[in-house]
Order: structure tokens, then C-alpha cells, then sequence
């Protein structure tokens, strides 16, 4: 298989360059996956753009998500920089285990969020009609519903990057999920 370097930041575009340079002030590096959209010159700015867009979602509810997605797709890499960013958000190593199992039985409405999750992205977007009902009988809305997709597809697309490139984890690993719920 082709080899695929994390490309630096004298590798990429200007506006790349001018992006490498926003993260490293925010997030003290340029994760090697961000990097990693730079081969393009507008797809790094282009997915930032998409996963940084406004939604009604709580940080909390995308982290349940991008866990539940990550964990189904196998992604070591974004398990890993979930993993950590679960943590930033308040999730206990537990949580995050159970969450990446998808469930939640600390939060009923997280719950839900993991269920609905885990079986969309299994069921290639085409969840059971009572996994829909359960979702807006926890409290969840139409407009929740679609930014719940948009990050689930937000999620693949990192998920799929990094299972084509396999580019190094710069984050420390997640642990081995024992089994899933």
C-alpha cells in the first residue's frame, strides 16, 4: 500500500500554511489527520469549516457521537483524539467506554443519542423506526435529528481518511473496547 506522510507545513498551500499556523496557536499542534486534508489545498479549510459549523447540539452530544461512529468504523485515530476530547468534556474513562459501546446509562438522553448512533451508522443510515421514536421521546427535536447526521457524516469522512492513509496517531491511544453492547 501507498505510503502516505503527514504532510508539513512547508509541503502544503498558502492558505493551508495560514491554517497550520490558526491550529498550532489554538491547539499548541497541527494534528496529524488535520494535516493529512492539506494534500488539498481547500479541503482542510473546507472541513473545518463543516465541523465547525453552528448546530444545535451540546459539545457533550457531538463527543457521544463521534465516540459511537469512531468505535463502529474501527478509527484508532479518532478514538483516540475523542477519547481525550471526551475527557475535556467531563466524560469519566468509564463513560467513554461505555459510550463508545453504545450506550449511556449515566444520561437517559445521551443513552438514546448512543443507541440512535450506533444502529444509524450499523444500518448505513436506515435506524429502526423505534430507535427514531426513542430519540425524540428522550427530547430530542427534528432539527437535532439533522445535525446528529451531519456529524455522523462529518465523522465518517475523518474515519475514512485516516483508514485509507493509516497517518500516525498523535494522540494518546485509546484503550481496547472489550466488547460492545
Amino acid at each position: 500500500m501507498k505510503a502516505f506522510p503527514v504532510p508539513t507545513k512547508d509541503q502544503v498551500s498558502a492558505g493551508n500554511q495560514a491554517i497550520f499556523d490558526n491550529l498550532q496557536s489554538k491547539l499548541g499542534f497541527v494534528p496529524n489527520l488535520y494535516a493529512t486534508f492539506a494534500y488539498n489545498d481547500t479541503a482542510l479549510g473546507d472541513y473545518l469549516n463543516f465541523q465547525g459549523r453552528k448546530n444545535t447540539l451540546r459539545a457533550k452530544e457531538r463527543e457521544v457521537i463521534n465516540l459511537v461512529v469512531s468505535q463502529v468504523n474501527d478509527c484508532s485515530y479518532c478514538l483516540a483524539a475523542h477519547t481525550a476530547m471526551g475527557k475535556m468534556n467531563g466524560f469519566t474513562d468509564e463513560q467513554i467506554l461505555e459510550i463508545r459501546g453504545g450506550s449511556a446509562s449515566f444520561d437517559a438522553k445521551l443513552d438514546a443519542l448512543a443507541k440512535f448512533t450506533r444502529e444509524t451508522t450499523i444500518q448505513r443510515g436506515k435506524p429502526s423506526p423505534e430507535t427514531v421514536d426513542a430519540l425524540f421521546a428522550a427530547g430530542y427535536n427534528e432539527a437535532n435529528l439533522v445535525d446528529i447526521s451531519v456529524t455522523i457524516g462529518d465523522k465518517f469522512i475523518s474515519n475514512f481518511l485516516h483508514g485509507i492513509t493509516q497517518i500516525p496517531v498523535d494522540f494518546p491511544a485509546a484503550p481496547e473496547l472489550e466488547s460492545v453492547a
